[in-house]
């Protein structure tokens, strides 16, 4: 919860934002619309242990789609630096 009420806190005046208070009732506003949605939402726990395994998987799958681009892109552009020391000569 730390980032999101950290980003909230960015959108607020500086003058604002740096008091105590807005930190204290920024993060118990958070607090408390999360308990809210535990008791509204059934199976909260079964939706939030969804979410948090879905970025999980998302995180690894991103890994592999960057190392795969970079090795890719490793290749070719190794690739193309030979072909041009090969033009040279």
């Amino acid at each position: 919860m730390n980032p999101l009420a950290r980003s909230l806190e960015e959108l607020l005046p500086d003058r604002l934002s740096r008091t105590y208070w807005c930190f204290v009732l920024i993060r118990i506003a958070l607090v408390v619309s999360t308990v809210c949605a535990a008791f509204l939402i059934p199976f909260f726990g079964y939706v939030m242990a969804l979410i948090g395994s879905l970025f999980s998987i998302l995180v690894v799958v991103l890994s592999v789609v960057i190392a795969v681009f970079g090795v890719i892109f490793g290749i070719l552009g190794t690739y193309s630096s030979v072909l041009n020391i090969v033009k040279s000569y």
